[in-house]
């Protein structure tokens, strides 16, 4: 989850927290920091690789011999930052053929269905997220609750709603 929390602050909550295992990425100024927490009991964690915008894992899980692939991505505010994060997911796609499961704020909507008030999205930006998204085979996995993910908390005449938190995954 983006905490907006990194290093020593992060490293104080977690370990008073239930979880036995814990991965922290830094934050983006006043946005990201990215934990992940487990059970040690429950599964193995091998961090494959931590940046600012993402935590890549691979995931045994001990009551089976099932492995699987895990990223939690926390994408930057700026667009520029978000390309290199897609080329990344992009090429970590080529490297395996385990199930892959990536979630988080993508800071990116694919469609305007997505959104509520605002200037409508850039095409060209929701089609390169897209084709990363064709590239790792992902599938959106569907949500149950509200709507929106992300509000500006403005009142109805400037008020803007998003869903920038999704599931994904491949078919395996």
């Amino acid at each position: 989850m983006e905490t907006r929390l990194g290093g020593d602050k992060a490293k104080v909550i977690t370990e008073n927290l239930p979880f036995q295992g814990a991965i922290h990425t830094d934050t983006v100024g006043f946005a990201g920091g990215l934990w992940l927490l487990w059970n040690l009991n429950r599964v193995e964690i091998t961090n494959l690789t931590s940046t600012e915008q993402k935590i890549h894992v691979l995931v045994k899980v001990r009551s089976s011999n099932l492995n699987w692939v895990f990223t939690a991505v926390y994408a930057s505010p700026r667009h520029r930052e978000r390309c290199l994060l897609w080329n990344n997911l992009s090429t970590v796609a080529n490297t395996h053929n385990l199930p892959w499961v990536i979630t988080g704020d993508f800071n990116e909507l694919l469609s305007n269905e997505k959104k509520f008030g605002g200037r409508p999205i850039s095409m060209s930006r929701a089609i390169s997220f897209k084709e990363c998204l064709d590239v790792c085979n992902m599938a959106d996995l569907g949500f149950q609750g509200p709507r929106f993910t992300w509000t500006n908390k403005n009142d109805i005449n400037t008020l803007i709603q998003e869903r920038l938190d999704r599931f994904f995954a491949n078919p395996d």
